[in-house]
């Protein structure tokens, strides 16, 4: 179960790591090493706070869009607020970190701050209670899993993956399968678990059809 954040529906200052390509979904865990000096700043100033990251991903911008905000790309309207699980500073002043995905957040407003990292004003999307998967629908992720997992030769331990809940299956899926940002963006925004578990369905069997991409693509 994903930890319940403390001002649902509220609005809430968040530092953000708009990181392309590095998605955090609730419940689960993303490791990250921070060498950039804002983002070596934005670590520190979260852990003499209350440990908080904002992960969002960068929208797209042509050649001609860029540099026209000073503030860096344009923003989705989606990401999800992460706790610092775990931190190593290291002598050099990089950080390795765990991440957990703590809630969804909704993009309000990006804030005009000093800081050499970008803040936003966001709304915490409530965490949905006991969400579960059809029990077709459970199956057939499984076997798309499956399927999806032979094709490319990875081993994992099926019996494990058959005693995940099925929030932690669908998360967990959706943030290690190998689809772009875009899909992912995708999936993070899926209004429920049953929505997100099909478009993983929907990716994994694309993906199975595609063998020589490295990438699945949503357009």
């Amino acid at each position: 179960m994903t930890e319940a954040p403390r001002t649902v529906g509220a609005t809430t200052r968040l530092s953000i790591f708009p990181l392309p390509g590095a998605l955090l979904f609730p419940g689960m865990h993303l490791p990250l090493h921070v060498f950039e000096p804002r983002y070596r700043a934005l670590v520190g100033d979260a852990m003499v706070r209350d440990r908080r990251i904002g992960m969002i991903q960068p929208r797209p911008v042509s050649v001609r869009d860029t540099g026209q905000d000073n503030r860096g790309p344009p923003l989705f309207d989606l990401g999800c607020v992460g706790k610092i699980a775990e931190v190593e500073a290291l002598d050099d002043g990089r950080y390795n970190l765990i991440l957990q995905g703590v809630a969804l957040f909704r993009l309000v407003r990006e804030l005009d701050v000093a800081t050499a990292f970008r803040q936003v004003e966001a709304e915490l999307l409530p965490v949905a209670a006991d969400e579960a998967l059809s029990l077709g629908r459970r199956a057939s992720l499984e076997q798309e899993s499956r399927r999806f997992a032979e094709a490319q030769g990875y081993a994992v331990d099926w019996d494990q993956v058959g005693r995940l809940d099925d929030e932690n299956l669908v998360n967990g899926i959706a943030q290690i399968a190998p689809f772009d940002a875009a899909a992912k963006q995708a999936l993070l925004e899926a209004p429920d678990l049953e929505a997100r578990a099909e478009l993983i369905i929907q990716l994994l069997h694309f993906f199975g059809r595609h063998d020589g991409d490295d990438r699945v693509t949503l357009q």
